[in-house]
């Protein structure tokens, strides 16, 4: 939900220096440009679009263009890799369904989103069992599902919100263990990741699943998982530090995040280096081979700092973070979600898309990275 910024009209990218060490290439002569293509704030970009308020995640199928979770207004809206609105002829907007006990909430909260490539997850068992094409988690504690229409229907409900006990989702993942195929949600406040088996039924994986063995270090007590993604059949699990007073919000901070990686039954692989370069982090994308700089290198983009930072897939050792043309950090205000198009409708394979929350998440942004 909201936390104060400095409001932002126009120019994105900041001067900052970045804090701490790792940062091997600062005088690398490849950097990368910003492009704005989408904004509800006139002039930002260029397109306009109201409903692009704190634009969160963000995800393509093979063929389709952009799916952007609104979490401000409870839509997702689809845009091309030029950020028209898609399909072009008649350009779709989804509302999220609230949750059945919305209080006084008018509209959803829409986070993570996910393409399904899997069988099962179907949208409405005995009536339409077509499989859900998208797949949309919410701050209200709520998933959903979608495969046609404008409407995504309500397949988990697990608010509780004035309790202080119901699910705050604020990320996603789709991934195989053995036979089984799998839903993973970030659940920030119970600091757990919540697993649903293809029919949207919760499920408990053996043993201590998604727990940092010693002799490494786990995330310290008072961080919760932020997003979780799956990067090559990996989870990337990213953690916040949680604001204990509102059980929603994450507290900022240089040094105040942590990746961790998973197999997709829960045991642990490894982790990213943690640093300064890692800020409230919960994008998460692997960049192609013809992408500058970090080519082939694991990006995470820090909701808290607004940068990204690059990461060695194998070792996890940070490699830097990316620099403009004048070779200062890019800051993204409020950035949430990252990913590479997919050589269609949703862009170049090569360009990184990016979808931020502006002036405390008042406002929205979905636009690009390319290398210079």
């Amino acid at each position: 939900m909201c936390r104060t910024f400095p409001f932002v009209v126009a120019a994105l990218l900041v001067s900052m220096s970045l804090a701490g060490c790792g940062d091997d290439d600062k005088h690398a002569s490849t950097t990368y440009r910003q492009t704005n293509l989408v904004s509800n704030i006139p002039g930002l970009a260029s397109t306009t679009d109201a409903n692009l308020v704190n634009s969160w995640g963000i995800a393509h199928s093979s063929t389709s263009g952009w799916w952007v979770s609104d979490n401000g207004t409870g839509f997702s809206t689809v845009y091309n890799g030029s950020g028209q609105p898609f399909p072009i002829a008649t350009p779709l907007t989804v509302t999220i369904p609230l949750p059945s006990a919305p209080g006084t909430a008018t509209s959803a909260t829409p986070t993570g989103v996910v393409f399904n490539n899997y069988s099962g997850f179907d949208v409405t068992p005995g009536v339409n069992t077509t499989a859900a094409r998208f797949i949309f988690v919410t701050e209200d504690g709520t998933i959903s599902a979608w495969n046609t229409g404008t409407t995504a229907t309500l397949k988990v409900d697990n608010p509780t919100f004035a309790a202080g006990t119901g699910a705050v989702y604020k990320g996603a993942a789709l991934a195989t263990t053995g036979t089984a195929n799998y839903l993973y949600a970030a659940n920030f406040r119970a600091g757990t990741i919540d697993v649903f088996d293809s029919t949207f039924t919760p499920v408990a994986l053996p043993g201590t699943p998604f727990t940092v063995p010693a002799p490494h270090v786990a995330p310290p007590a008072g961080y919760s998982p932020f997003n979780v993604a799956n990067i090559g059949g990996k989870l990337y699990v990213s953690y916040a530090l949680l604001n204990t007073d509102t059980l929603l919000d994450d507290v900022a901070g240089q040094g105040h995040g942590f990746v961790e990686v998973f197999n997709p039954d829960g045991s642990y692989i490894m982790s990213l280096q943690s640093g300064t370069w890692l800020n409230s982090p919960w994008g998460m994308a692997l960049a192609p081979e013809n992408f500058g700089k970090f080519s082939n290198m694991v990006l995470v983009g820090n909701f808290g700092s607004g940068q990204i930072a690059a990461f060695d897939p194998v070792t996890g050792a940070f490699k830097g973070v990316m620099r403009d043309a004048d070779n200062v950090p890019i800051v993204i205000n409020g950035l949430w979600g990252i990913g590479f198009g997919n050589g269609g409708n949703a862009g170049p394979t090569t360009t990184l898309f990016f979808a931020a929350g502006l002036n405390g998440e008042s406002d929205g942004l979905f636009g690009t990275i390319t290398p210079r």
